[in-house]
């Protein structure tokens, strides 16, 4: 086995252990069968309901335990529809609570967009500009040249 073998499966295995960390931890602030509800359902019937924020919530992955276990979440700045498909969204979000001030928020917001892109109904997730404000110069910097994710 080479270094580089070796430092891939400590790699794959430190990242199983966060993820199934991450799981537990979600379990653990959530009511299973209301996920699955609205992980289940189609976003688009949530629309303009207060179930909305949490379905998309329900649709994170690992990002949700950092979201939830620091006192943060999301808001829909602005909501519209796809391109070429009235049934896919094109949302604007934020960042709420903790995770506004937070110098782990531009691997949170590349974490919300690739797990909400992911879903079928979800054309491009984009973030409000308000959040380069909430950091500080050498964060706004970090993001703008690094961060896989568009302001608006």
């Amino acid at each position: 086995m080479t270094d580089d073998d070796l430092v891939a499966k400590y790699a794959a295995e430190a990242k199983a252990a966060m993820s199934a960390e991450a799981s537990r931890r979600v379990d653990e602030m959530t009511d299973p069968v209301e996920e699955e509800r609205l992980r289940s359902s189609s976003l688009l019937k949530f629309i303009g309901k207060d179930d909305f924020v949490p379905a998309l919530l329900s649709r994170l992955g690992d990002v949700r335990a950092a979201l939830d276990g620091h006192g943060g979440g999301i808001a829909v700045s602005a909501l519209g529809w796809g391109e070429s498909d009235a049934s896919e969204l094109d949302l604007v979000l934020d960042l709420t609570g903790a995770c506004l001030s937070c110098g782990a928020a531009p691997g949170t917001l590349e974490g919300v967009k690739s797990d909400l892109e992911a879903d079928k109904e979800i054309f491009r997730i984009r973030f409000s500009s308000a959040l380069l404000d909430t950091f500080d110069e050498l964060g706004r910097e970090f993001i703008l040249a690094h961060g896989a994710v568009e302001f608006v």
